[in-house]
C-alpha cells in the first residue's frame, strides 16, 4: 500500500473533512444514545442512516428480514458511489480498494469524487480519499462512545435526531447537480411522507426502491434522447 501513498495528500482530506464533523459529532452521539449495541453497530456498519434504521426496528419488534432489508435498501446509495468510484480506483491494488471501499460514505464520497475527475494523481487521490475516511470513521467512533456514555445524562428535550437529516441534507445538496438527481430525490422524498403509515418503518423501502426506479428510468429516457 505505500506505493500509493501521499502523506501530504493524506492530511489534505483530513483538512478538507474537518468542518463535516460539524454534523457527524452530534450524529454519533445520536447514535451512542441508541440503546442496542451501539459501538458494535458503528464499526461493523459504519453509516449512521442504517444505524438509526436498523436500531428502531430493533426496538419496534421487526422481524429480522425486514431490518436486514431495510438496512440494505438504505445502503444502495453505497452501490452508486462505488460504480462512480471504481473506475478511479481500478489501478490500486485489492488491500487499497478493501480499506476504501470500508471508509467510503456520504461525506467521504461527496468531498472526494471531484478531486479524482479532475486529477490524475492516483496516490494523491487515494491517499486523500483515506485521509477523509480515517477522520470520519475516527470521530464516528468517539462521538458513538459519548453518545453510548452520556446517553442517560443528555434531557430529551435537547431532541438531538434533528442533526441527522440536517446531516443529510448538508452533503445531498451540493450533488443535486442534474434533472435525474432532483427527480430521484422527489420522488423518494414524497414516497416516503406519502406512505408513513405503513408499518414497520416499510416506507423507507418504498420511498428508496422507487426513487431508484425513478433514476434508472429517467437516466434511460435521458440517454435515449441524446442517441436521437
Amino acid at each position: 500500500m505505500r506505493t500509493h501513498f501521499s502523506r501530504s495528500a493524506f492530511l489534505e482530506g483530513i483538512r478538507d473533512m474537518s468542518p463535516m464533523l460539524l454534523g457527524i459529532v452530534p450524529f454519533g452521539i445520536v447514535c451512542g444514545a441508541s440503546p442496542v449495541a451501539a459501538l458494535a453497530m458503528s464499526m461493523i456498519m459504519f453509516s449512521g442512516a442504517a444505524q438509526i434504521v436498523a436500531t428502531q426496528l430493533l426496538v419496534a419488534g421487526a422481524p429480522f428480514a425486514v431490518i436486514v432489508l431495510s438496512c440494505l435498501v438504505v445502503s444502495l446509495r453505497l452501490l452508486m458511489y462505488s460504480a462512480a468510484m471504481a473506475p478511479y480506483l481500478r489501478p490500486l491494488d485489492q488491500r487499497w480498494r478493501n480499506v476504501l471501499s470500508y471508509v467510503l460514505t456520504d461525506q467521504a464520497f461527496a468531498g472526494t469524487i471531484q478531486r479524482f475527475r479532475d486529477s490524475g494523481d492516483i496516490a494523491a487521490n487515494a491517499s486523500y480519499f483515506l485521509g477523509t475516511g480515517v477522520l470520519l470513521w475516527t470521530v464516528w467512533q468517539i462521538s458513538t462512545v459519548v453518545g453510548i456514555l452520556a446517553g442517560q445524562i443528555i434531557p430529551a428535550s435537547w431532541q438531538l435526531e434533528f442533526v441527522v437529516p440536517l446531516c443529510f441534507i448538508a452533503v445531498l445538496v451540493p450533488l443535486l447537480r442534474d434533472r435525474v438527481s432532483l427527480l430521484v430525490f422527489a420522488v423518494a422524498a414524497v414516497a416516503v411522507v406519502a406512505l408513513d403509515a405503513m408499518p414497520l418503518r416499510l416506507s423507507m423501502i418504498c420511498a428508496g426502491l422507487l426513487g431508484i426506479a425513478a433514476g434508472v428510468l429517467a437516466d434511460k429516457m435521458t440517454g435515449r434522447f441524446k442517441n436521437e
